[in-house]
């Protein structure tokens, strides 16, 4: 049985995650992780799992012979010199997103493994849900009849701290730019226009960094279809993630997800668990079904379901998102050729 050889450049809380989810796959193995931080704790981390090789320079994994592909899972500002030289490698790669802060640098990097005739596949993990991707499946074979309105719920349970705040891109670009992909996912539509309303009403840090905490964004869709997102970067109850698909014929929704379904009814009032708090509980399922499917669309030879134009698209969105805020007005995709 075929195995193909891995290396993880960046050794965080997501880079751990997909190593684990690799370690899982009878047909995956991981060579090397590299992180600009190793120590001893990285170290002892990977022995555990039977890495054998930990570095603090990616070109290690970049330049090792065996490796078949990568998993680009560093800062952001790192992604596109990561993607160019693993295309130029001949490696495949699996990178988080955003790919870039930067269109054109985006551009850029998918020039790069065009060229090479490599894989990119972008981490918009939210696509392999179980609610949504049931959702994209009513929408696509016309359950709900031609599509109307498309309306997602994102709010986080807490804010990030100001180390992360100050170099995260901002809420379009860090945190909406999952429901800017999801918005194209359920819709099988381009965004043609955005408009964007926000406001800092959770924390002034946000302020400070030129940043909002709170933001509702518009689309109009190529199809004709519209679109409403609501983000909140802090919601008290727990993690909230929910969308609809209205359409000529119907609707289809996916709620949150909970610990249980069991709600208490008494004479006192009706009570329910909070849904699951934070990323990690509510998307474990689909991190592992993202690198699932990875490996098998490598092993048979197949193009990824989520490419770079995926990631670039969404880098579109949230570009006009911001630009939107700033200059309060509709703003046009077009504009940003």
């Amino acid at each position: 049985m075929k195995k193909l050889k891995f290396g993880i450049i960046g050794a965080g809380r997501i880079g751990k995650i997909h190593a684990d989810n690799l370690i899982r796959h009878p047909q995956a193995e991981i060579l090397a992780v590299s992180d600009l931080f190793a120590g001893p704790e990285l170290e002892e981390w990977a022995a555990s799992r039977g890495i054998a090789i930990v570095t603090k320079d990616s070109e290690e994994i970049l330049n090792h012979p065996e490796i078949d592909a990568v998993f680009i899972c560093s800062s952001t500002d790192t992604h596109v010199p990561l993607i160019k030289k693993a295309a130029e490698q001949g490696k495949h790669i699996f990178c988080e997103k955003p790919l870039s802060m930067d269109i054109r640098q985006t551009e850029e990097a998918i020039e790069a493994v065009s060229k090479a005739g490599v894989q990119l596949q972008v981490g918009f993990n939210r696509r392999f849900d179980h609610n949504f991707k049931r959702v994209r499946e009513h929408v696509q074979n016309g359950a709900i009849g031609d599509t109307h309105l498309i309306k997602i719920t994102s709010r986080d349970p807490g804010p990030p701290p100001e180390a992360y705040i100050k170099v995260s891109g901002g809420i379009f670009m860090d945190m909406m730019i999952h429901d800017f992909d999801m918005a194209r996912f359920l819709s099988g539509s381009e965004v043609e226009e955005v408009y964007t309303q926000g406001s800092v009403l959770i924390d002034p840090v946000f302020g400070q960094y030129g940043d909002v905490d709170t933001a509702i964004v518009t689309l109009r869709f190529a199809n004709g279809a519209l679109g409403v997102i609501d983000c909140s970067r802090k919601a008290a109850y727990g993690y909230d993630q929910r969308v609809e698909v209205f359409g000529s014929k119907g609707s289809v929704t996916a709620a949150n997800d909970f610990p249980n379904t069991a709600v208490l009814s008494t004479e006192d009032g009706i009570q329910s668990d909070k849904p699951l708090h934070f990323f990690l509980e509510r998307y474990n399922a689909a991190y592992v079904d993202e690198t699932q499917q990875f490996i098998d669309t490598l092993l048979l030879g197949k193009a990824v379901s989520v490419n770079g134009n995926d990631g670039w698209q969404a880098e579109r969105i949230a570009r006009a998102a911001k630009l939107s805020m700033q200059e309060n007005r509709p703003v046009k995709l077009s504009e940003l050729q």
